[in-house]
């Protein structure tokens, strides 16, 4: 468990394990190292685990834990297991491989450490959902919800001009409950991705826009966190919030309403 630390270092909570597994964008990155820089807290957290994985790496490293130990393990995967997931025989491929690769480890200390990193920190090989909901949970635990701030649709727009392979719609949608926050450029699936941001009573919409693909089901929800995908004009729209869906739905037939007029 992680040791709590200054109140400024909560939202840094969920970011340190992204940046020490190198999955954070380069934005989340840099503004990551910049606190680093300013935390004495977060460094020795961010040395604490990378040590403890350098340990567990070693080879010629294994002894039985204490079976008390290894109970609270197995009850551990037994509630992690008992987690909805869309596939099946991945949730199962990953507790099997789970158990195999933790019955012998140097210290409880480090099996504890090696179970919250399993548990807490997204896996690499995460589908495309998966990261759109781990950007937009950055978005808000770390100061980059927007790149460039307005309600102006004639300024965001232009703003990504030659930043990424689109340049999205950006429409006005206050007058339907929608109103604009601005808008971002975030790194989706290995290449920089346009990000409209609009706000839902109070409520944080990021809507991510990439050329026309084909596209998952229309509607889509993964850690408390509802996605609605469209396709219109030759571009593909994903709306990620946690808003309830009829929101997303809702902005959805606006904004093609909008487009359409």
């Amino acid at each position: 468990m992680r040791t709590p630390g200054p109140d400024g270092c909560a939202p840094w909570a969920a970011t340190l394990h992204g940046f020490i597994d190198g999955e954070l964008d380069a934005a989340n990155t840099l503004a990551f190292e910049a606190h680093l820089a300013a935390c004495p807290h977060c460094r020795a957290e961010v040395e604490r685990f990378t040590s403890s994985r350098r340990t567990m790496g070693q080879e010629g490293v294994a002894w039985p834990v204490p079976e008390h130990v290894r109970a609270q393990v197995v009850e551990a995967v037994a509630q992690m297991s008992a987690r909805p997931k869309r596939d099946p025989r991945r949730q199962t491929t990953q507790v099997l491989g789970f158990v195999r690769r933790w019955s012998f480890v140097p210290s409880a200390a480090v099996l504890a450490a090696g179970l919250f990193l399993v548990l807490a920190v997204p896996h690499s090989s995460s589908s495309l959902q998966d990261e759109i909901v781990a950007s937009h949970v950055r978005s808000l635990l770390v100061d980059h919800l927007t790149d460039v701030q307005t309600s102006d649709r004639h300024t965001v727009k232009p703003w990504f001009n030659g930043k990424a392979d689109v340049s999205p719609p950006v429409i006005d949608l206050a007058a339907q409950g929608f109103p604009l926050i601005g808008g971002r450029l975030d790194y989706i699936a290995g290449r920089p991705v346009p990000v409209v941001v609009y706000r839902r009573h109070g409520h944080v919409i990021n809507v991510f826009v990439w050329p026309a693909r084909e596209t998952a089901a229309q509607t889509y929800s993964e850690r408390g966190y509802n996605m609605v995908w469209w396709t219109s004009n030759g571009f593909t729209f994903c709306a990620v919030s946690d808003v309830a869906d009829a929101d997303l739905l809702q902005l959805r037939q606006d904004f093609l309403q909008a487009e359409a007029q």
